[in-house]
């Protein structure tokens, strides 16, 4: 754990060449570890990045308040957006990092997809697990081909299939160079998610 920049953290360093470091982005109740195997199993030589959300719920810690399940605290969605933005900026000068490509599980991915539309520059791209629109007003953006896989399922009891076709819309609209598939599963991830992100992130993950 590194507690010396800006948000609580995990860095573990590459261990070859050719590709490009992860940011992971825990789910409600996770922290800085949790997606350290995923990350691993994903893309077991790059540069893992896993900061620790800084709003606590219950105990529990994410990555920015919300009013109720499914009704964010948008003030404080996009503070927390900025906020990780520098930490990604101070961690890539510490730790010598080109821009990462975001691994968020649920509240992770929904403020990787904040970070994408409130701070594109800092992401080469996203790997998104059960995320879902997090402005009720979609913010004016541009993501030039930057490439995002979406993962949602179909049974998921949280995120809504209308809301995350508006969320892929959003991007498609943007320029993203997007991969939207709904699998048969809740919101919980399973085998179909890391084989359909391995396939992924081998074509986008290489520096």
């Amino acid at each position: 754990m590194n507690t010396t920049l800006s948000f609580t953290h995990r860095f573990v360093p590459a261990s070859a060449e050719g590709e490009k470091p992860l940011l992971l982005l825990h789910g409600t109740g996770g922290d800085e570890n949790d997606l350290l195997d995923l990350g691993r199993a994903l893309a077991p030589h790059s540069a893992l990045l896993s900061p620790r959300g800084r709003v606590l719920e219950n105990g529990m810690p994410r990555f920015f308040k919300r009013l109720s399940e499914g009704v964010f605290d948008e003030a404080d969605l996009l503070a927390q957006t900025k906020a990780l933005a520098a930490f990604i900026a101070e961690a890539r000068e510490a730790y010598a990092l080109e821009a990462p490509l975001a691994v968020g599980f649920s509240n992770g991915a929904n403020i990787a997809a904040s970070l994408l539309m409130q701070a594109p520059n800092c992401l080469a791209g996203a790997l998104l697990l059960r995320p879902m629109q997090p402005y009720r007003v979609r913010p004016q953006f541009r993501l030039n081909s930057t490439p995002i896989l979406m993962l949602s399922g179909a049974f998921d009891p949280i995120v809504g299939k209308v809301n995350v076709d508006g969320l892929a819309e959003a991007f498609t609209e943007a320029g993203a160079d997007l991969r939207y598939e709904t699998l048969p599963t809740g919101h919980a991830l399973s085998q179909m998610d890391l084989t359909i992100a391995k396939e992924w992130l081998s074509e986008h993950g290489r520096a």
